[in-house]
Parts: structure tokens; sequence; C-alpha cells
């Protein structure tokens, strides 16, 4: 739906896209039941999932889960430490997003690293409330998209859940923030995305990290961490502990199966970072 934001100071008008269009209730719960369908065919009994929303989405997200099968581990409130301000002064700033975090099978263990957690938070455990900011100027160095994600949030969910070599998927990939992160954490990624733009974005900014020094320069800025050695060194400790690959995605079937797989509204792009 369109909007209104602020930018260089002034108010604009925000159209983020026909993908972005509400065509009321029983559409929304439709399309997402039926790529949330898609995904647990394709995931392992042992994975798990993250999805992000506003109040717009995520309430027929939650039920559609619940409706096939999914256990919620966590909902997680991402309280923006600089979110936009609100100038229409008839409601409450909106300054939350939330993510679920869910597993297919209840009775198979998963993957969470909770040391981790803990050891970013202070040595303390972390809670479902994560202040994070937006994303910064520098993250949009390739192109802009109307809902990126900041690699700091992502950064810690992917740790969280997955090992090194993991196969993460990300059916709305948008400016393949995920996929940055993936790669930026020895993890491989696929992405699809119905536009065109976003993927050129997503192939620039892949670009930009095979950088060496952009690719530590990107780690280095991250925040979520109470020393930014502590990202380099874990992850160092990570590549020499575990060469196993953990497939939370089969990744056995060709890329072009895939597409036919996930082509929902269009959705049959791909954009894999090996």
């Amino acid at each position: 739906m369109d909007g209104l934001s602020i930018q260089s100071g002034q108010i604009v008008s925000v159209n983020k896209g026909g993908w972005d269009k509400s065509y009321g209730i029983n559409h929304i719960n439709e399309f997402n039941r039926a790529w949330l369908s898609l995904v647990r065919e394709k995931i392992n009994e042992n994975a798990t999932i993250w999805i992000s929303g506003t109040v717009h989405n995520i309430f027929s997200v939650r039920q559609i889960l619940i409706e096939l099968g999914f256990k919620i581990l966590n909902i997680i409130t991402w309280e923006k430490n600089n979110p936009p301000p609100n100038f229409s002064y008839r409601y409450f700033t909106h300054s939350t997003e939330q993510v679920i975090w869910v597993k297919k099978n209840e009775k198979i263990p998963y993957y969470f690293n909770y040391e981790l957690m803990k050891k970013i938070n202070g040595n303390k455990q972390m809670k479902d409330v994560w202040k994070l900011p937006t994303i910064a100027p520098w993250e949009k160095s390739c192109g802009k998209h109307p809902t990126q994600k900041p690699l700091s949030l992502l950064i810690r969910l992917i740790l969280a859940s997955t090992k090194p070599n993991a196969w993460i998927l990300d059916p709305f990939t948008g400016s393949s923030t995920t996929g940055i992160v993936a790669n930026l954490i020895n993890r491989q990624f696929i992405g699809i995305d119905q536009e065109e733009s976003y993927l050129e974005i997503s192939k620039n900014r892949k670009l930009e990290i095979e950088s060496l020094q952009t690719a530590v320069d990107y780690r280095q800025k991250l925040v979520g961490f109470d020393h930014k050695k502590d990202l380099e060194q874990y992850l160092l400790e990570e590549s020499s502990s575990n060469r196993d690959i953990q497939q939370n995605f089969n990744a056995s079937h060709k890329i072009e199966q895939l597409s036919i797989l996930f082509r929902v509204n269009n959705l049959n792009r791909l954009f894999l970072y090996d």
C-alpha cells in the first residue's frame, strides 16, 4: 500500500510496488498458505524458519503456520533505535517489527546456538526483544529496497539457528540482505524474487563483498556484539571446528526444479550465492 516517509527532511509518498498491494484478508491468507505449504514440503525435518513482518501480515502468517503444523519457538520483537518519525500525530510511532521463529517438526531436535547468543548479550540470556538500528546509509550503496532489513538483524538470526556451510533459502529475497550475511559468515544461499531490479541490486551487493577488505569492513560495522572482535574470533573458531554441511534446505534438486516448486505469484526467479 502507498504510504508516506521522510527523505532528506522532506515528506514524500512511497509506493513499494505491486507486490506490496493488499487485496483483502482472504487473498493474504491464501497467499501465505500457498508459499508456506511449498516451503514445508522442501525443508528438512530439523529445519527452522524465520519470518519477519508487521501488523499488515504477521498475524495471518502466525495463524497459517499453526494450521500447517509448525511449532512456534519465539516471536522476536525488533525494537528500532531510530524509527521513522510519526508526522500524522494520530497514533503511536511505529517502532517495532516482529520476526517469528518456527520449526517444522515438534519432535525432532533443531539447532540453536544458545551459548553464542548469551555471549554477545553480556553473558546474559538473550530475551525476545532486540534493540537494533534500522539500515545504515552504507548498507544501501548498491541501491534501495523499501523494506530492506539491517545486516545486524540478519546476522543474529542466522548465527542463532545455523551451522557453517548451511543452506539458507529466502523465497522473498529482495536486495538479498539474507544472502549477504550468509556469505559474510560462511553459509550458502539461494534467493528468489519476482522483481528483476532487486535481483540486480543483489548481484551488485554480492560483487561488492567479493573484495576481502569490503567484507571485513562490513563485519566490523555490524552491531550486536559486546566487542567487534567477538564476531571475527567466533567465525574463525567456527570454521576450524565444524566442517560438516548442515542442509536446512535440500540442495540436491536442480535450480531449474526449484524455480517450478516455488512458482507462487511469479516467484520463479532464483539468485544463487555459492
